[in-house]
């Protein structure tokens, strides 16, 4: 699997081009990721856009990197609704407005995207951090595009947004500790191929404990 990593502003969230033709995540500097997009493949060859949630410093280029490319956006359907609200989406962090683009694909958890050579990305549903958060998982590469459920060194994403729910996420993060990961690709800070399962495994038990308190 070939995985590009773009991370184009301070408080961007990564976005990874995958096989040249699908993208996860696009941040909120359109300008800058395009050209980055622009500097490996055709952005006519980009087919999907994947959200791994609603909020605005993962979803705001979206929309204009669809037009410019024809690329389909998928999100999970119970995220639609957060997407598009000022304070759900964090929008309103920004000092902006959420998104208004509607996706063309909307997920529930199960599906089997294929990407090519073989290859395809299992989506999880992983709520907690919003109610519509996803993990894809590529079993041939074992590799795990958390979003903002999980990161490195075992730390977990913020449950104190709305639609944030601590218990979910405890409950999302077991679930990753059953699949044998080689590589993380989080939504924020560098990607780990170091005894991932393990790095997964501590979030867990700090995610189980913070429920514990609440």
């Amino acid at each position: 699997m070939n995985v590009r990593k773009f991370h184009t502003g301070y408080y961007d969230a990564n976005s990874y081009l995958v096989n040249g033709k699908v993208l996860i995540d696009t941040g909120i500097n359109t300008d800058a990721l395009i050209t980055e997009i622009e500097e490996n493949i055709d952005i006519n060859d980009l087919e999907l856009i994947i959200l791994t949630h609603c909020h605005y410093d993962h979803s705001a280029a979206a929309e204009a990197i669809a037009r410019k490319s024809g690329a389909l956006i998928a999100i999970h359907k119970d995220d639609v609704e957060l997407l598009h609200h000022d304070k759900a989406s964090a929008a309103e962090a920004f000092d902006s407005r959420a998104p208004s683009f509607e996706p063309n694909v909307l997920l529930s958890g199960g599906e089997n995207i294929p990407i090519g050579d073989g290859e395809h990305l299992q989506v999880i549903h992983t709520p907690g951090h919003t109610p519509g958060g996803i993990c894809l998982y590529e079993p041939i590469s074992k590799s795990l595009f958390s979003g903002d459920t999980v990161f490195p060194q075992g730390s977990i994403g913020r449950t104190d947004f709305m639609g944030g729910n601590s218990a979910k996420i405890s409950e999302s993060i077991q679930k990753l500790t059953e699949l044998d990961v080689r590589t993380m690709y989080p939504g924020h800070g560098e990607a780990t191929s170091d005894n991932v399962k393990r790095q997964i495994e501590l979030s867990y038990h700090m995610a189980k404990s913070i429920s514990k308190t609440i």
